[in-house]
């Protein structure tokens, strides 16, 4: 492994993965990214004169640009971050999701059988769908998806095994948790209430806040797909979280108490379509290949708030854009309409 084609690298794990790899390995690096909204050359400031970095606009469905890079430049391994993965936006218009998520997955996975290459796909908690109390998710168990995100991720990681078993393609998969750090947009939830907070407006909170989520910071997602990159058996998936959850208030009050802002700003608002109540995965697996997570979930959460108050510059600018129309199509009726506290 020399030579990685990081498709999505401009999103928030993919960013973050490039920076990880760029810091802690001679690996080299092609960054294939649409750059739609959520995907941004920001979230590589600083790496432009990178000597192992090139980033290329373009999309993944493209099956010519992505064949000539690889060729061009050597490339022998396919990380594919490259995705629509906000639930709320899957609900508004759902057939980009399947653009990307299952089309532009099937298109690399097609330059990875032609080209021989190892290809790794970054897949989500969310396919295996609620989970009851007293279990937590392993890699065998049957997926289930809720929404139009989860559902082209789970067909894209059937595309993923469909490829291992038919073709013999060197193929694995790691499914995140609720990641947070660094360059998040501000659309997902921990983003989302660190700049309200910071800019003195209301935290939406879906319903009474009470749905279970393992909230895991994304530089040990970097390092648990690498540990797979170079331990992993191929044809394996691997869970990525901290396999400990809290509740969606619980995240809330770690927001509001690392920026100093007042629990008064809390609105319970009507919860969305089909939200799943619990997430909850077990590691045991990724950790038998030495791997352990740096953060719990309160020191994920606090650090991304931190990250937030202390950089602005970069979400400011997406606040002050076409992000309010969004927010208030999203938001706007649910604040008009709040619905009843919880009474944990």
């Amino acid at each position: 492994m020399k030579h990685l084609l990081v498709s999505g690298g401009c999103g928030f794990i993919g960013s973050n993965f490039v920076r990880h790899v760029l810091e802690y390995t001679d690996l080299s690096v092609t960054v294939l990214d649409k750059l739609t909204y959520a995907g941004r050359r920001e979230n590589l400031h600083g790496l432009e004169n990178h000597p192992r970095l090139e980033v290329v606009v373009g999309d993944i469905g493209n099956q010519e640009l992505v064949n000539h890079l690889v060729a061009r430049s050597g490339i022998d391994t396919i990380v594919n971050f490259a995705a629509e993965t906000h639930v709320d936006q899957s609900i508004l218009g759902p057939l980009v999701f399947t653009d990307t998520n299952v089309r532009g997955t099937h298109v690399l996975l097609e330059v990875a059988r032609e080209h021989g290459l190892r290809f790794h796909h970054i897949s989500t908690d969310e396919v295996y769908g609620h989970i009851p109390d007293g279990h937590q998710s392993v890699e065998s168990d049957p997926l289930a998806p809720r929404s139009p995100y989860s559902a082209s991720k789970a067909a894209a990681d059937q595309l993923v095994q469909a490829y291992v078993i038919t073709y013999g393609l060197a193929a694995t998969i790691t499914r995140g948790a609720n990641n947070v750090g660094p360059y998040q947009f501000p659309e997902k939830a921990v983003p989302l209430f660190s700049t309200n907070a910071l800019l003195g407006l209301p935290l939406p909170v879906y319903g009474d806040g009470l749905q279970m989520r393992d909230y895991a910071h994304v530089l040990d997602h970097c390092t648990g797909i690498l540990t797979v990159l170079e331990r992993g058996v191929t044809g394996e998936v691997y869970n990525v979280g901290t396999g400990r959850e809290m509740t969606n208030l619980e995240m809330v009050d770690i927001v509001l108490e690392t920026l100093g802002a007042s629990r008064d700003l809390v609105r319970h608002v009507t919860d969305r379509p089909g939200h799943d109540r619990r997430y909850s995965m077990n590691v045991d697996k990724l950790r038998a290949l030495g791997w352990e997570p740096r953060y719990d979930p309160r020191q994920a959460v606090a650090e991304a708030a931190r990250w937030y108050a202390e950089n602005r510059w970069w979400w400011e600018p997406i606040r002050a854009g076409n992000f309010q129309e969004y927010y208030a199509r999203q938001y706007g009726k649910r604040l008009g309409n709040e619905a009843p506290e919880s009474t944990q």
